[in-house]
C-alpha cells in the first residue's frame, strides 16, 4: 500500500496503451449527454476488470465526455488509491472488496442489497459515489477439476475438504488473495482447516502463483483445489467444479460504477448514461466475455466494443 501511495503520488498513472475502438452514441441517442464532463477511467490489471474498463471509456466517450483511459492499475490497493487520491475519477469496483479490504470489516454480507447499500453509505465519508450496482457477482470461490482422482470426485463443497487426509488438502492461491482480510487464511480458519495447524492445511501443501496460472495449474493436477473468480471463462474451459462455500464466508461481489463526488455532483448525468450497461452485465454475460478474451485471445478492446454494440449501448 505504501508503496503504491509513493508512487502514484511521485508520477502519477500513466495512460493506457491498449487499443480502444471509436464509437458513436447509441442508436437514436444525441451525442453529446456528456459533453463538458471530463472523466478518468481506471481499472485494476485481470482480465475482467480491463473488460469493464475499456466498457468504461468506449461508453462514456461515445456520449461526449473527453476520457483519459488509464486501465489495467497493478493491484487493489493502488487502484483504490488512485480514486481517493482524485488521479481517476470513474471506477468500476466491487462491493465485498470494498467493505472488506479497503473499509476494514472483518466479516463481509452475503445478501447483495444490503452489501452494496453498506458500501455505498460507508464510502460516501472517502467522497466517493456508489452507482447502482450490476447482477453480476463476482465472488471469490474454489474449484477442483471434474476429473480429479476417485477420491476426490465427492468433495462438492469447501467444508467437504475436512473429510481429506492432510496430504491431499493441497491449494493453488495467488498473491494478494493470500493476504486479503476476505482471503486464503481467514477463509480456511472459518472451515476448521487452519493453516499451519495439525489438524489443518500443512504450509507446504500452498503454492503461490500467478491469478491465470491457478486455473491451468488446477486442471493439471498441481494442487487440487484452486481459486477462482466465479465469472472466469476458464471455468468452463478448462474442465473445472466450483465448489459450494457453504459457510458462506465470502461476502457478496457485486460490480458497480464508483464516481468521484465532486465531478459527479457537476455531471449526476453520468448516472444514466451507465445504468443500462451495469443492468446487461450478469455473470453469464461476464464470463463469455471473459472467455473470448483469456480462451479465445480476442484483443480486450474489441471484446468490450462488440458487446456495447451488440447491446445497442453504443453504434
Amino acid at each position: 500500500m505504501a508503496m503504491a501511495a509513493v508512487t502514484l503520488a511521485g508520477c502519477g498513472l500513466a495512460a493506457s496503451a491498449s487499443y480502444v475502438p471509436t464509437a458513436g452514441p447509441p442508436p437514436n441517442v444525441p451525442g453529446n449527454r456528456l459533453k463538458g464532463v471530463d472523466l478518468t477511467v481506471g481499472s485494476k490489471q485481470f482480465t475482467e476488470q480491463r473488460l469493464l474498463g475499456k466498457m468504461g471509456v468506449i461508453v462514456l466517450r461515445a456520449n461526449g465526455a473527453t476520457v483519459k483511459d488509464s486501465t489495467g492499475i497493478p493491484g487493489s490497493a493502488a487502484a483504490r488509491q488512485a480514486q481517493l487520491k482524485g488521479d481517476v475519477n470513474f471506477e468500476f469496483e466491487y462491493t465485498g472488496t470494498a467493505w472488506v479490504s479497503y473499509l476494514g470489516n472483518d466479516t463481509g454480507i452475503p445478501d447483495q442489497q444490503k452489501q452494496y447499500e453498506a458500501v455505498r453509505d460507508a464510502d460516501a465519508k472517502s467522497n466517493l459515489v456508489w452507482l447502482p450496482p450490476a447482477p453480476e457477482n463476482n465472488t471469490y470461490a474454489f474449484a477442483i477439476r471434474k476429473n480429479a482422482p476417485a477420491e476426490l470426485q465427492n468433495i462438492k463443497s469447501i467444508s467437504d475438504i475436512k473429510k481429506l487426509p492432510p496430504a491431499q488438502r493441497t491449494f493453488c492461491v495467488e498473491s494478494e488473495f493470500a493476504s486479503r482480510n476476505d482471503g486464503f487464511e481467514p477463509m480456511l480458519k472459518t472451515y476448521g482447516l487452519p493453516l499451519g495447524a495439525p489438524n489443518g492445511v500443512p504450509r507446504s501443501n500452498v503454492t503461490t502463483v500467478d491469478t491465470g496460472v491457478v486455473y491451468t495449474a488446477t486442471a493439471q493436477g498441481t494442487c487440487n483445489f484452486g481459486e477462482v473468480f466465479t465469472t472466469d471463462g476458464r471455468i468452463l474451459s478448462l474442465n473445472l467444479k466450483v465448489l459450494e462455500d457453504d459457510k458462506k464466508f465470502f461476502p457478496a461481489y457485486n460490480l458497480a460504477p464508483v464516481v468521484n463526488k465532486e465531478q459527479f455532483d457537476k455531471h449526476p448525468e453520468i448516472a444514466p448514461v451507465i445504468a443500462p450497461v451495469m443492468a446487461a452485465l450478469t455473470d453469464a454475460e461476464i464470463t463469455e466475455l471473459n472467455r473470448k478474451v483469456d480462451v479465445d485471445g480476442q484483443e480486450i478492446g474489441t471484446v468490450a466494443y462488440d458487446w456495447l454494440k451488440s447491446k445497442g449501448f453504443v453504434s
